[in-house]
């Protein structure tokens, strides 16, 4: 007899699918959270405080929340808590966005935003082209056609006059911190130039210029601005307050905002220098064309990181009389027909949102910008 003939596969057997606990979101967890016995204990911790804190302000905003009424009646005397009154933010809506400034003129604003955002958005796209003429637009022509809008003074055209006094809320906020980030910039990388010049006397001034700015808290700055410089100004010399403030906060940021731009300068090789001087560049082509886009590079976090800051400490012009977004929300706190106990926090919570918003969306285009420059040498 012949013994069972040998079986010989012809085709491959088809791979199995990996282990459950070695692929997909199991594999990212073990990784990421729980690779070892610390990490799994802060993981938890952490869960558990994010859950502590996350679900009360959960409650609060949304769950428990009034969302309807007329008055402060729909926010105090129902069953059960009371979570945020959301109407007193519907009925505040407009004083928190323009202050007092005149409602039928009130489209300024709005047309103002609305340029703004047609301007911005094409030059944060980076495959949208003519970039140049963007800039040009946004950061010069852009600002003086919204010092027309928002001031006015051509009744003939149907543009009344409406003082900086009655500008109020979200407005004079962005246009504080608008005008002292595209100010702040170039004044910076001015002042971080001359700070390494080797001229001594332009050196020396930028250096007593920097120090002299950081040494000063922006409260005495705004304090000085506002109240003390029309003493040393001729009687004939009128600035508008808000102007004083805008310059003053320009000239306090730039400072900062110049030794962030000369860390970045100092992080430039010597070689870039040589190699510039050796074709025969000069030294404003050097810093244009070669250095300063490299150093721009390098200190993106320490610049938007200044902006950052620049738009929060703008909560600061309320001590000098200027009510931007802060100081009309606390205007609106004493409203007798929205006193509740709920009204400060749905306030502060509302004006915190916007904060965040602005400041996390400032923070997350300049992590995309980082990683698209981040190119290999």
């Amino acid at each position: 007899m012949t013994g069972p003939k040998a079986f010989v596969r012809q085709e491959l057997i088809s791979a199995l699918p990996p282990p459950l606990m070695a692929s997909g979101v199991v594999l990212w967890l073990r990784q990421r959270l729980f690779s070892g016995v610390f990490n799994s204990v802060l993981t938890v911790v952490s869960v558990a405080l994010l859950a502590a804190l996350l679900w009360p302000t959960v409650r609060f905003l949304l769950i428990d929340a009034v969302w309807s009424g007329s008055s402060r009646e729909a926010c105090v005397g129902q069953a059960g808590p009371v979570g945020a009154c959301w109407p007193f933010i519907t009925a505040k809506l407009t004083q928190f966005a323009y202050g007092i400034y005149p409602e039928t003129e009130q489209w300024r604003v709005d047309l103002t935003y609305l340029i703004g955002v047609v301007l911005l958005v094409p030059l944060l796209v980076p495959r949208i082209p003519y970039k140049i003429a963007n800039a040009f637009l946004f950061f010069a022509a852009y600002p003086v056609l919204a010092y027309l809008l928002l001031v006015g003074g051509y009744e003939n055209i149907g543009l009344p006059h409406v003082e900086t006094r009655l500008w109020g809320g979200l407005l004079v906020t962005l246009v504080i911190s608008f005008m002292g980030i595209i100010g702040s910039l170039p004044l910076g990388i001015l002042l971080a130039l001359g700070r390494r010049s080797d001229l001594p006397i332009v050196r020396m001034l930028s250096v007593i210029f920097i120090e002299f700015w950081r040494g000063v808290p922006l409260i005495t700055v705004l304090f000085f601005a506002t109240y003390m410089l029309p003493f040393f100004l001729p009687e004939s010399w009128k600035i508008d307050p808000l102007a004083r403030v805008l310059i003053g906060v320009t000239l306090f940021a730039g400072a900062y905002m110049a030794e962030v731009v000369r860390g970045g300068l100092a992080a430039i090789p010597r070689g870039q220098f040589e190699g510039s001087t050796a074709l025969g560049l000069g030294y404003w082509r050097t810093m244009i064309f070669v250095i300063l886009p490299q150093a721009l590079k390098h200190v993106i976090p320490g610049i938007v990181n200044s902006f950052i800051a620049l738009f929060k400490d703008t909560t600061l012009v309320l001590i000098v009389s200027i009510f931007d977004l802060l100081g009309q929300l606390r205007a609106g706190f004493a409203d007798q027909n929205w006193i509740t106990p709920a009204t400060l926090f749905t306030g502060f919570a509302f004006a915190g949102i916007i904060y965040f918003a602005i400041s996390f969306a400032m923070s997350r285009y300049a992590l995309y910008t980082e990683q698209r420059l981040a190119v290999p040498r």
